[in-house]
C-alpha cells in the first residue's frame, strides 16, 4: 500500500511538493485552513475588479519552466505570459522617473541618461550577476540545506568573497547616482533584508530583473496556482478546503496524523507548508525543533500594508508595476529593520494590472494594489490604515499629476493582523525569513524536523528562501528529502 502523506497548506511550496510526491507514488492529501487555495497567492474579486492579493511579480521564468518540465508540461499548457515593457517605472519626484525597459539595451540607455559612463558599468555588473545566477541555480538553490558542504563547489570557492561583501557596497562601488543605486538595490527587498545586510552574491537578483525580465501571466499570478492545482489533481492529489489543523498527533517521536476541529486524518508522513513557527506550536514543546527564543532572534522579512482599490476611471502616468521612491529609502529601511515602527514617510509600490490585462477591471476603470513595506509585529489598527491610505493617495496624486481620490469606488485593506489571522504568519510577516548571511542555505530552519522522524517542512521560512520561485524549489527539495528517507 502506498504511504499516505498529509500536507498542511496550499501555497506554492505545498502544491509543488504535492505534485512531486504524487508522481513518486505516494497517496497525497492537501489540507487548507481557508476557503481558497494558494495561500498568500489568492485573489480578491469585487464589483467586476480582480486583485492578486499576494505575489504580483513573475520573475525567474526558467524556474517555472523547470517545475512544469519535471512533469512533461510547459507553463504555456496552462497560461500565457506577456513580457512587460516597461517592466516597471520608478518615480523619484513629480518631475523625475525612470522606466525600466524589457531589454538590457533599453535599460543601459536609461542609465546612461542619468549617469554618464554607467551603461558600460551596468553591462559588466549584470554579466557578473548572470554568472552568480547560474551558480545559484546550478549549485546552490536546489540543495536541501542539510550541510555546509553543499556550498563548496569550484564556482562558489571562486566567488567566496561575494558572500562577505554586501549588495550595498558592490552597487555603490560602481555607481554614484542615487537614483540608479536605488534601482539596483531594490530587487534584494524580495529577499527580505536591507542591501547592507544582504550578501553580494545575491546580486543575481539583478540578473533576474534586468536579464530575464518581468512577466505577467494572463489573468494574474493566481493563474499559476490554478495551473499547479490542475497538475496536482491530474496526478491524484486530493485537496481539502476549510480544514484547520489544531494539532499534530505524535507518539514515540513519530507523527501519526492531523487533528482538525472535528475529526482526525491518519498519515504516514506529514509535510507542512504553513508557517514554520506556527506548525511547531501544533506540537508539544518537547517535540519542537526550535524554541521561541530562536524565532525571536531571527531577522524576518517585512510585513506589508496593502490596499486593493477600484478606480472609476483609467489612470495616467502609471505602469503595470510602479515604484514610488520619492522619499528617503534609508529612513524607511531603518523603520523596518533597525528601529521597528510605522515609517513617517513610506516608500510604496503600486500594481495596476489592468494596464496590461483587461480582465482585472471593467472597461474604462482601473484596478490598483498599493503596498507599503512594514516591520513585522507592529500594532495594526483601522485608524493607522486610514491614516496611511491618505498619505500614499496624496503622494500618488502629487507625483503622477492627477486627482484620483474622488474616483475611488472602494478600497479593501490587508495588514499585520490579517497575515496572522489568515496565514498564521509569525508576527504578521509577509515574505518569510530574510536571506542574510547567517540565515542562508544550511543556516536556515531545516526541511526535516529535528525531533519527529516523519515530519517535514517547506516554504519561505526554510530553504532556499522568500519569493515565489524559491517556494517552488522548496517544494521540490522537501519532496526529494522525503523520497530519500521513506521511498
Amino acid at each position: 500500500m502506498n504511504k499516505k502523506i498529509a500536507i498542511i497548506g496550499s501555497g506554492f511550496s505545498s502544491l509543488a511538493a504535492s505534485c512531486y510526491l504524487a508522481k513518486a507514488g505516494y497517496n497525497v492529501s492537501v489540507f487548507e485552513k481557508n476557503a481558497h487555495l494558494g495561500g498568500r497567492a489568492r485573489q480578491l474579486k469585487k464589483e467586476g475588479f480582480t486583485f492578486d492579493m499576494g505575489p504580483t511579480w513573475y520573475w525567474m521564468p526558467d524556474v517555472f519552466e523547470r517545475f512544469f518540465g519535471d512533469f512533461g508540461k510547459k507553463p504555456s499548457d496552462y497560461y500565457s505570459l506577456d513580457k512587460l515593457d516597461p517592466a516597471y517605472q520608478v518615480y523619484f519626484n513629480k518631475y523625475e522617473s525612470i522606466s525600466i525597459g524589457n531589454t538590457l539595451e533599453k535599460i543601459c540607455e536609461a542609465f546612461e541618461r542619468q549617469e554618464k559612463g554607467s551603461a558600460g558599468k551596468l553591462k559588466k555588473f549584470i554579466k557578473r550577476a548572470e554568472e552568480n545566477y547560474k551558480v545559484a541555480i546550478t549549485d546552490l538553490v536546489y540543495n536541501p540545506g542539510v550541510s555546509p558542504l553543499e556550498l563548496i563547489t569550484p564556482e562558489t570557492i571562486k566567488n567566496i568573497g561575494q558572500f562577505f561583501n554586501t549588495i550595498k557596497s558592490m552597487v555603490r562601488k560602481e555607481f554614484k547616482n542615487k537614483q540608479l543605486i536605488q534601482i539596483l538595490e531594490f530587487p534584494v527587498l524580495f529577499l527580505g533584508a536591507k542591501p547592507s545586510a544582504t550578501p553580494g552574491f545575491y546580486n543575481f537578483m539583478n540578473y533576474a530583473d534586468f536579464g530575464l525580465g518581468t512577466w505577467h501571466p494572463e489573468k494574474g499570478m493566481y493563474s499559476v496556482i490554478e495551473a499547479m492545482v490542475n497538475l496536482a489533481v491530474s496526478l491524484g492529489v486530493e485537496i481539502h478546503l476549510n480544514k484547520k489543523v489544531t494539532s499534530i498527533h505524535v507518539k514515540d517521536q513519530v507523527a501519526g496524523g492531523l487533528f482538525f476541529d472535528k475529526d482526525f486524518t491518519a498519515a504516514d508522513i506529514i509535510l507542512s507548508g504553513a508557517d514554520y513557527h506556527h506548525t511547531e506550536t501544533l506540537l508539544r514543546k518537547e517535540h519542537r525543533g526550535y524554541s521561541e527564543g530562536f524565532w525571536q532572534k531571527k531577522t524576518f522579512a517585512p510585513s506589508s500594508l496593502l490596499f486593493y482599490v477600484g478606480f472609476n476611471k483609467k489612470l495616467k502616468n502609471i505602469a503595470h508595476h510602479t515604484l514610488f521612491f520619492d522619499v528617503d529609502f534609508d529612513l524607511h529601511a531603518k523603520a523596518i529593520y533597525d528601529d521597528p515602527k510605522w515609517p513617517e514617510n513610506p516608500l510604496f509600490y503600486a500594481s495596476f494590472p489592468s494596464v496590461t490585462d483587461n480582465s482585472f477591471a471593467p472597461e474604462g476603470k482601473e484596478s490598483g494594489t498599493f503596498l507599503v513595506p512594514l516591520a513585522p509585529g507592529l500594532n495594526d489598527t483601522d485608524e493607522l490604515r486610514a491614516y496611511y491610505f491618505e498619505i500614499i493617495m496624496s503622494r500618488f496624486e502629487s507625483v503622477t499629476g492627477q486627482n484620483v481620490k474622488n474616483d475611488i469606488l472602494f478600497k479593501e485593506s490587508f495588514c499585520v493582523n490579517d497575515f496572522i489571522k489568515d496565514y498564521n504568519s509569525y508576527k504578521g510577516n509577509a515574505y518569510g525569513l530574510a536571506n542574510t548571511l547567517t540565515q542562508t542555505a544550511f543556516l536556515r530552519p531545516k526541511l526535516k524536523s529535528k525531533k519527529i522522524k516523519n515530519l517535514y517542512f517547506t516554504g519561505q521560512l526554510t530553504v532556499p528562501g522568500p519569493g515565489v520561485p524559491p517556494s517552488l524549489i522548496s517544494g521540490k527539495l522537501a519532496a526529494d528529502l522525503i523520497n530519500k528517507h521513506h521511498k
